[in-house]
């Protein structure tokens, strides 16, 4: 992932260059929170009243500083994307690229900023904000939310759209008959023993959503500092959109202003099914953080 002290000097860089009030503000914010990507609806609401602005106008102004979470050695192209949760809060996200490792461990802006907005307990994604168009992978991904059929699309160039009028004749989840889906509670009832950190891959496990493949699985990452930063599996109807445990918990780390502070641990707790995340989880966690994955079958 991007160091810590690369989403430094490029948020810094991005502001010393701006003359946008909306920039300054929230990066001073960004600062005062360590750079944690989240910005809370208490805030936002105090740029409105200070700039005039609305929410979607906010997050338009602000996609340089998500960008700056980006990692793209791959194609040196940085996306940043807002998710406005029902919460009020803002998530950013980024593109996240792996060098040496298969294409599709890749992790785009909005995939990004849902996984965000999902693991700080957020319940649904009212408005995506992108600096470029999403590409169909990304319209695929979306429309798995809960939200998908009121979800808005807002653009530099372009505003208010409704996803569908970019995924017209939509397949998803309901055409598979499932009910419950992305953003809506989930609970699988996994247990298991061990310590502290393989405790947080099984819970996190549980609120996994598969239900396409039942491949349940959730990763915990022990850091150095005595923190645990966890990702869980996110299926899609179209399955290659699908979303790995890891790839989850590494933008996590990302977005919580974390990237300074190294992994010791990777636990993967995993229930046995048709599909297994083990290997494609080892060789991400042996080829990007040179460690082995410790392996719990749920």
């Amino acid at each position: 992932m991007p160091t810590h002290q690369d989403i430094m000097q490029r948020l810094a860089r991005v502001c010393e260059t701006s003359d946008s009030k909306v920039i300054h503000k929230v990066y001073e914010q960004l600062k005062q929170q360590h750079y944690r990507g989240i910005l809370p609806a208490k805030f936002i609401q105090q740029c409105e009243a200070e700039t005039g602005l609305s929410k979607v106008q906010i997050s338009l102004e602000i996609l340089p500083l998500a960008a700056c979470y980006s990692l793209a050695p791959v194609s040196n192209f940085y996306v940043g994307a807002v998710a406005i949760g029902k919460s009020g809060n803002f998530y950013l996200g980024a593109n996240q690229e792996f060098a040496h490792e298969a294409m599709a461990q890749t992790v785009h802006a909005e995939q990004s900023a849902i996984a965000h907005a999902l693991m700080a307990g957020e319940t649904a994604i009212n408005d995506m904000v992108v600096n470029y168009t999403p590409c169909g992978h990304c319209r695929q991904f979306m429309n798995e939310l809960n939200s998908a059929k009121e979800l808005k699309i807002h653009l530099p160039h372009s505003q208010n759209n409704p996803l569908h009028s970019y995924l017209p004749d939509a397949f998803g989840p309901k055409d598979l008959n499932i009910e419950k889906v992305l953003f809506d509670p989930q609970q699988h009832n996994c247990s298991g023993q061990g310590d502290d950190v393989i405790q947080a891959a099984i819970k996190t496990a549980n609120k996994a959503y598969a239900p396409y493949s039942q491949a349940i699985s959730g990763v915990a990452l022990l850091l150095e500092n005595g923190e645990i930063v966890c990702g869980q599996y996110v299926e899609n109807a179209a399955f290659n959109p699908s979303m790995q445990p890891l790839q989850i918990a590494l933008n996590n780390r990302c977005l919580s202003g974390l990237s300074n502070i190294a992994i010791s641990r990777v636990v993967l707790a995993e229930k046995q099914a048709i599909l297994s995340h083990r290997k494609i989880t080892e060789a991400l966690a042996e080829q990007h953080l040179g460690l082995t994955v410790e392996y719990i079958a749920l």
